[in-house]
């Protein structure tokens, strides 16, 4: 199974970025080979639309699961769309979120806000 994080920096001692559509990356996590890649977030930049740009990479990686803080409707409505679950970081922390996932402890995000419709609306 792959899991996505959005992340600060291309480290897995880092932190989770709690703008799911703005974070500078992305962490893919297989939790069967424990094998960690870093995408770049090029929608991080754009002036609209950042959460859905962000949500079309979720897709396009064939994720299983999206572990996040926080995501917006419209990006939340293309990664439901792919049958991809998307649940709650308990923390800040990247490997704290990794291991409570591989014990199932981590809940479903069931608080989708409306998104944010502005540039830097972090």
């Amino acid at each position: 199974m792959k899991i996505l994080i959005p992340v600060e920096k291309k480290s897995i001692d880092g932190e989770v970025c709690k703008s799911f559509g703005r974070a500078p990356f992305f962490l893919v996590y297989d939790t069967e080979t424990k094998a960690s890649s870093f995408i770049k977030n090029n929608a991080a930049d754009s002036r609209g639309g950042a959460g859905i740009k962000a949500a079309q990479l979720v897709v396009d990686n064939k994720v299983d699961g999206l572990i996040t803080p926080r995501c917006g409707q419209n990006a939340a409505d293309v990664i439901n769309a792919a049958n991809i679950k998307i649940y709650k970081t308990i923390n800040n922390s990247i490997k704290d979120n990794i291991e409570e996932f591989l014990e199932n402890k981590l809940e479903i995000l069931g608080d989708i806000h409306p998104g944010f419709h502005e540039y830097g609306g972090k």
